[in-house]
Formats: structure tokens, C-alpha cells, sequence
């Protein structure tokens, strides 16, 4: 109990209201053996926490996070330190959690109150049209917007004052021809932007978990580590296999019940790691894959934990030869097949997950670096999810993504590359060269160099491999038109959705936290529509 409540003490320069959201939350080890409620949202992140607040206007709600609270952890909450946040994930209790994939990718999902969009990098931009039109999703336009709108007014922060590096990659994409500049916007635009951030003026980021403060307070009952186990199901002859409830476990290993009220629903909000292994835990899933690991087979859904996808990142990183006080993201340049971000920041290397960031390399020790990194905007190759144990919720999911699977998303990574050759040799990169005994002109980078010949196809795609690390953005598991339909509601099954990133085809947009809190928003304004009366 002490330690939960040494996550409550106040950070001293926080605005005031932030906060407010701790009214709401309690440890699990508070919680009562049953309890009951209108709707039960499992996962406190990125979709579950604007969700669980919009729903709590009119129902009450009880919203379940696994992780803690990280109101007092300078590295989740400073820009500064958000690559410390990243290096020091463990499979512990870490906000961020560490885990590599089948690919030998090293990766991290968040676990903790506000889920990733407390370890991101803050970046926050709209989704892309075609998002929309192939989500397999219905769509009220006018409520996305709103819903974009309810989250930006409380969370982002949106300024043209760009510090130098991300000044310079903002001209390094302009004069490559990455146009047309698009200036100051939120919206996905092809060409050359600056958008929006979590963090604010000074630094402080403002996640989701910050929207509960929209929430009616006597509607809403937030539980944090509380690691749900498996979705609880009944069955009749006139209504069918219905959800009724949740099986959770505190710190102390003792179980809790939480149960929906008639009308109520479930809703999984736990990632694309977290919403799938749930639902393979609770027997909803491949018959004969559920057979194998002896879990009672409660209905046979071929598609869960398949089509698993994460965007390729690869990246030049060089050190710069003077100081920079930049720090994060606000420049994005977007083409149809690929975006190209600026990073940069000081980087501490004294954790094995270094790797996360420069897979090639060990830098020295707090190293001033600069970074433009490559996404790949909709990756063709897909994996698949499976559980690394039957009983056990706290263990991450085996997964594989299969980066590179698909040859064509081999090529879109060797054609973005070639889009920073072009920026490296625009006027305004010059002065990050450093100089050499002869008075040569280089490039400092880190780790491997780009190939001497970008028109090499097999050189680049060998370069794209060996450079190969993840962006964070993983999707699918749960994909609409596969596992829900067009309303989140699980096939076969009432009184259950999925809302979140495990829903989605593709990942929207540059950045996919911007969507994602709106999709929270949005499904519990639909919600609400649904239960008006007539």
C-alpha cells in the first residue's frame, strides 16, 4: 500500500487540474471480491481512458489497468528524458514494458495509467483519409472531428517554434522536394508539416490518462494494477453466448469479480498485444489452437491473433559537431508510401535495450545525436499473435510481425532511404558535417553508414534489413470485418467490443495516438447514441 502511494505524490511544477484524475483511481488491492457495473473497460491506455470518461456521463464505469500511476516519474513525464523512459523498460514494473519479437526485434507496450501515450515520443497528428475508407469501420465524420477536437483541447500543445534540428530537417524536406509545405497543421497532408505534441511548452507531457479528468466523478472507478485474467461468458437458448463479466488479479495474488448490469457490455482496450491474448485466455479463438493449450473452447474465431503488423523504422543517426538543446518530434514529412521524421535528443546508452534505438551499434556514453527516420506508411507483411502462457496474463504475447515478408514493403523502405540521401546533400545539412584531419567534410553516423550507391537495390534492401527496428506502431489481432464488426462488437458474441489499436487494418497516419484517443471518444459518444431512448 505504500508504495501505491508514493505513485500519488504531487510533481511539484505541475499545472493545476492535471491531477484531477486521481480522485478516480484506487489499487486493486482495495477492490471488493464482486462488485458490479454498467460497463467494464479493460485496459487504462490510450483508447480506454477517453473512453471509460465518456462513457462515465451516463453509466457507471470500471476501468482496469494492469500498470501503476506514473504521476511522479520524472521519466515519463519530461520530454528530456523519453528515451531514458524506453532504455530503462522492464518485465518488471516499468511504465514502459521491454519485449522483442519472434523477428528479434526489441520493441515496448505501455504499463501504466494512460498506456503508450505516456512512453511515446509526443508526436500528434490526424489519421489519413484512406485510414477511414479501409478501416472496416463505420465512420461519423462529424463526430471524429469532434472527438479529435474534445481531445486536443485538453492534451496537445501546438506551436510553429521548432528548435534547430527540426528546423533543418523541416528545409532538408522542402528543398528535396518533399512538398508542398504545409506549415503549422494536425491534419495528415501530403508534403512538408509541423504538428502537434503531448508535450507542452515546457516540456511536461500530458497523456491520455489526463482526459479521466473529463469524467463524472461519481460514475467512474479507475483500478490500477489490476491484471484481468479472462472475460467471463454465460450462454442461453434466447439471448445466446453473452459476456457478463471479468476475472481480475491484484498485486497480492488474490482474485476480484466485476460483473455488467443487463444493457451493460465489456469492452477490451488493452493493445494489440493485450485484446488478443485476453480473448485467447478466455477460450475465443482458433479451435484447434486453443485445444493444443487445454483451454476450454468457449467460441471457435479463426482470426484472433492473426494478421499482426508493425511499420518498419530505419533511420540515419549521426552526432553532430556542436552542442544541440533539441529534443522529440514536431516534423513529419509525408509522401503516399512512406513519412520521414526528425528525432534528436541526448541519449543516455547504459541499458541492454539500447538496441531499440540503434540496432547496429553501442555509442559512447550520453551522446548528443541527430535522427531522420523512415516509416513505412502501410506494410504488407503480417504475423501472427500467440500466448506465452494459457493461465499466465502478466506474460507478454509471443508474437512475429514478418518485417520484410513482403518484398514490396522491402522496396518502399530502400525508396524512403533514398529520400534521405537527397536530404543529406541539401544546402542546409552542411553544417552538421564534421571535418577531418584534411579538411574533408563527413558525415559523423552512427552505427552503419548508408551505402555508397543508393541505386543499388540490393545494397539498400541488405541496409534496410540490417538496420531494421520498430516505430511502436503495431496493429491488428483483432481486425475489424475479421473479429468485430463495423461497431466493435466481437462476432458471436454480445455485449463485448474491442477499441483499440488491435481493431486496425492499417495504422493512421504518421502517429497513430492522435487516432486513437479520438477512437476512445468516438466509440463512447456511439455508445451513448445507442442508448438514448427512441
Amino acid at each position: 500500500m505504500e508504495e501505491f502511494k508514493r505513485d500519488f505524490e504531487l510533481w511539484p511544477s505541475t499545472p493545476m487540474g492535471s491531477s484531477s484524475y486521481l480522485q478516480f483511481v484506487s489499487n486493486a488491492t482495495e477492490s471488493p471480491s464482486e462488485e458490479v457495473y454498467d460497463y467494464i473497460v479493460v485496459g487504462g491506455g490510450t483508447a480506454g481512458c477517453p473512453l471509460a470518461a465518456t462513457l462515465s456521463t451516463n453509466y457507471s464505469v470500471l476501468l482496469l489497468e494492469r500498470g501503476g500511476v506514473a504521476f511522479n516519474n520524472p521519466n515519463v513525464l519530461l520530454e528530456e528524458n523519453v528515451v531514458a523512459n524506453l532504455l530503462q523498460a522492464d518485465d518488471i514494473d516499468s511504465p514502459a514494458q521491454a519485449f522483442t519479437s519472434e523477428d528479434g526485434i526489441l520493441n515496448a507496450r505501455g504499463r501504466v495509467l494512460g498506456g503508450s501515450s505516456m512512453i511515446n515520443f509526443g508526436f500528434y497528428s490526424r489519421a489519413d483519409k484512406n485510414f477511414y475508407n479501409e478501416s472496416g469501420i463505420e465512420w461519423n465524420m462529424g463526430i471524429v472531428k469532434s472527438s479529435y477536437e474534445w481531445v486536443e483541447e485538453a492534451i496537445v500543445t501546438k506551436t510553429d517554434q521548432i528548435n534547430s534540428w527540426q528546423m533543418s530537417v523541416r528545409r532538408a524536406l522542402l528543398q528535396s522536394g518533399i512538398r508542398p509545405d504545409n506549415g503549422l497543421t494536425l491534419d495528415h497532408l501530403q508534403g512538408t508539416k509541423i504538428g502537434g505534441s503531448t508535450f507542452d511548452r515546457t516540456g511536461r507531457r500530458h497523456g491520455a490518462v489526463e482526459l479521466l479528468s473529463k469524467a463524472k466523478k461519481k460514475n467512474l472507478r479507475v483500478v490500477v494494477h489490476a491484471t484481468v485474467e479472462r472475460v467471463v461468458f454465460s450462454s442461453n437458448t434466447s439471448l445466446g453466448l453473452s459476456a457478463t463479466g471479468v476475472i481480475y488479479r491484484d498485486t497480492n495474488g488474490n482474485t476480484h469479480v466485476a460483473r455488467i448490469h443487463e444493457k451493460g457490455e465489456i469492452i477490451l482496450s488493452a493493445g494489440a498485444l493485450g485484446s488478443p491474448q485476453l480473448l485467447l485466455m478466455s477460450g475465443v479463438g482458433p479451435r484447434s489452437y486453443l485445444s493444443s493449450l487445454n483451454i476450454p473452447i468457449v467460441y471457435d474465431q479463426p482470426f484472433i491473433g492473426q494478421f499482426m503488423a508493425d511499420n518498419p523504422r530505419n533511420q540515419i543517426t549521426i552526432t553532430p559537431p556542436f552542442p544541440l538543446d533539441d529534443i522529440g518530434i514536431r516534423v513529419v514529412g509525408i509522401t503516399k508510401s512512406f513519412y520521414i521524421e526528425a528525432v534528436s535528443g541526448m541519449v543516455p546508452f547504459f541499458s541492454p535495450v539500447s538496441p531499440i534505438l540503434f540496432p547496429d551499434s553501442y555509442p559512447p556514453l550520453n551522446l548528443t545525436v541527430v535522427s531522420i527516420s523512415e516509416k513505412v506508411s502501410r506494410p504488407l507483411s503480417t504475423g501472427s499473435l500467440r500466448l506465452a502462457s494459457p493461465t499466465n496474463a502478466s506474460l507478454t504475447p509471443i508474437v512475429r510481425f514478418n518485417y520484410f515478408n513482403d518484398t514490396r514493403d522491402l522496396s518502399q523502405c530502400a525508396n524512403a532511404m533514398r529520400a534521405i540521401v537527397k536530404m543529406l546533400r541539401t544546402p542546409v545539412m552542411e553544417q552538421y558535417k564534421s571535418m577531418d584531419q584534411h579538411g574533408q567534410r563527413y558525415f559523423n553516423f552512427v552505427g552503419q553508414a548508408l551505402p555508397q550507391n543508393e541505386f543499388d537495390d540490393e545494397a539498400m534492401g541488405e541496409y534496410c534489413r540490417k538496420t531494421l527496428t520498430t516505430i511502436y506502431h503495431y496493429h491488428g489481432g483483432c481486425l475489424a470485418q475479421k473479429v468485430v464488426d463495423s461497431h466493435l462488437k466481437v462476432f458471436g458474441i454480445n455485449a463485448l467490443r474491442v477499441v483499440d489499436g488491435s481493431t486496425f487494418i492499417v495504422t493512421p497516419g504518421t502517429n497513430p495516438q492522435a487516432t486513437v484517443m479520438m477512437f476512445g471518444r468516438y466509440i463512447g459518444v456511439k455508445i451513448l447514441e445507442e442508448r438514448k431512448p427512441n
